[in-house]
């Protein structure tokens, strides 16, 4: 059995799912069913609404001297290791195959990624492998390109990239998209435990804060910093990979879509808005291949496997990398 991560390559499930468990009997990776229920959107609109409320009352908090070096440094922390998480857990590793994990590695991944509260890794997995396959067009969850091109639609189609279609009650199919990870028993752990570490997200940080300055103004502000405000700017950093580096960015390399490179979020995303390379070559372990293109995702999954923990990293190749390259960059 296959499943296809992108137009250009399907990864072969050692396991058919359907081989594991009868079909009236298949495991879930969410608590969820595949509509979701109204308490779900409701969660969901808390879990967008607040942390962005947070951000928009960072200055006067910040103002007002609730903000202190070990705010910083934890919000820092819990940025690194939930965005890792996302970048090169979610993203690089369960969704395209970039590298193979041992398994200490692949469950912290799962752990660390969903620390992010971007959705339980099994249906995060789902909506990204299917946008791959249907990038820009009829099918792709999130292109803000569905309502056509002018002003209003663009705005309107920027707006259901960006944070729109997370509200969209029909689900990803997991059994479709993902059945590699639902025959992954850990990883089904992990997903189904969401709930569980989105609390530990929201709250390692107040309890960090509390016992580091021991006092309950410690705790609160490293909620509102490392909490709230950390968990508000990871969201509508990744968010802004399906929104803005569909629409702007350059375009070196060759795809199917309109994927761009947009350098100002480079950093900030862990090298994931050198968009157009990944688009164009999905299964690379690094998506920033030209010269003064910052990638720190490649770099952890270098240290990755250094270490031993990774092995069979798919590292750009340069004659595929010339192949792919646009008749602009050539010319």
């Amino acid at each position: 059995m296959t499943i296809s991560t992108s137009p250009e390559r399907s990864i072969a499930v050692p396991n058919a799912l359907e081989d594991i468990y009868p079909t009236d009997e298949s495991p879930r990776g969410t608590l969820g069913d595949d509509r979701k229920k109204t308490w779900e959107q409701v969660a969901l609109f808390g879990f967008v609404a607040v942390p962005l409320l947070a951000v928009l009352a960072a200055v006067p908090v910040a103002w007002g001297g609730w903000l202190s070096w070990t705010d910083v440094v934890l919000a820092l922390v819990f940025y690194l290791i939930s965005g890792v998480g996302i970048t090169v857990g979610f993203h690089r590793y369960f969704t395209h195959g970039s590298f193979k994990a041992n398994r200490p590695l692949r469950i912290a991944l799962a752990v660390a990624g969903s620390m992010a509260i971007e959705g339980p890794v099994v249906r995060w997995v789902a909506d990204h492998r299917k946008h791959h396959a249907f990038s820009d067009r009829d099918g792709d969850p999130h292109s803000p390109w569905r309502y056509g091109e002018g002003l209003w639609p663009m705005t309107k189609g920027l707006f259901h990239a960006h944070v729109g279609w997370l509200f969209d009650v029909e689900q990803t199919d997991q059994r479709k998209f993902a059945p590699d990870l639902l025959a992954d028993a850990d990883i089904v752990r992990v997903s189904r435990a969401f709930i569980g570490i989105t609390a530990f997200s929201l709250l390692a940080p107040a309890v960090l804060g509390g016992l580091i300055t021991w006092s309950w103004q410690g705790a609160l502000t490293a909620f509102f910093w490392a909490g709230l405000v950390r968990i508000a700017v990871l969201h509508h950093v990744t968010w802004s990979i399906n929104s803005i580096c569909h629409v702007y960015g350059k375009h070196p390399f060759l795809s199917r879509d309109r994927s761009g490179n947009v350098a100002w979020l480079a950093v900030l995303s862990f090298g994931e808005s050198w968009h157009n390379l990944h688009h164009a070559e999905p299964t690379a372990a690094r998506h920033g291949v030209l010269e003064g293109q910052i990638d720190p995702s490649a770099r952890v999954i270098r240290w990755f496997e250094q270490l031993g923990w990774a092995r069979d990293v798919r590292w750009p190749k340069p004659e595929r990398l010339a192949a792919k390259r646009s008749d602009a960059v050539r010319a």
